[in-house]
């Protein structure tokens, strides 16, 4: 099989349903959702090479992230999509948010707003997390125009929380401080 079929090469591309221009708010939304997959894939890579600490637990839970990413974008290539064909489900958001839960025990009180960075894997992770806010904007815009699967939209909310949550925990592992934005005032409070 060759890699490329030339049908691109007029600014058009297919989705599940027909043919749209490459820049339509679909691809757009399904392309976003691809380039974070990518930087997923590089914070994996920098975690898999520390070795001061112990990511068995996340680089599981990044893998079958870019599962579910291509999950998401599959859901998103359906012209008109159709609730029986779609991937992303309710359970998928809720279990983001016990690993948020278990994820957040395991740093300490944030008060304050935080700078991206400390570690090069909480940095990469703090990418992620933009990147997932960027896709998530895509897919509300997508949504206000073009049918949209829902649950795509909620899942990318839950997960730009499980990447800032998980940033901080790659901190704490290491022994790095967050930097905190020193002119915020306190905006935190720990849940109970």
């Amino acid at each position: 099989m060759k890699i490329y079929t030339r049908t691109g090469d007029e600014g058009k591309t297919s989705v599940i349903g027909g043919r749209v221009k490459k820049d339509d708010t679909r691809v757009e939304a399904y392309g976003t959702i691809d380039e974070l997959n990518s930087f997923v894939g590089q914070a994996a890579s920098v975690l898999a090479r520390e070795t001061t600490a112990n990511w068995d637990d996340l680089l599981e839970h990044l893998t079958l992230i870019q599962h579910e990413l291509f999950d998401c974008g599959s859901d998103l290539c359906y012209a008109n999509p159709e609730p029986e064909k779609m991937k992303v489900t309710p359970a998928m958001t809720e279990r983001l948010e016990g690993w948020i839960d278990t994820y957040e025990a395991q740093t300490p009180p944030i008060t304050r707003f935080i700078l991206p960075g400390g570690g090069e894997a909480a940095a990469l992770l703090h990418v992620c997390r933009t990147v997932c806010r960027r896709a998530e904007r895509r897919v509300v815009t997508l949504s206000s125009e073009q049918e949209c699967p829902d649950e795509v939209r909620k899942y990318l909310n839950r997960l730009s929380d499980f990447f800032f949550t998980v940033a901080r925990v790659a901190n704490a592992r290491l022994g790095l401080l967050d930097v905190e934005y020193e002119r915020g005032a306190p905006v935190f409070r720990r849940r109970s």
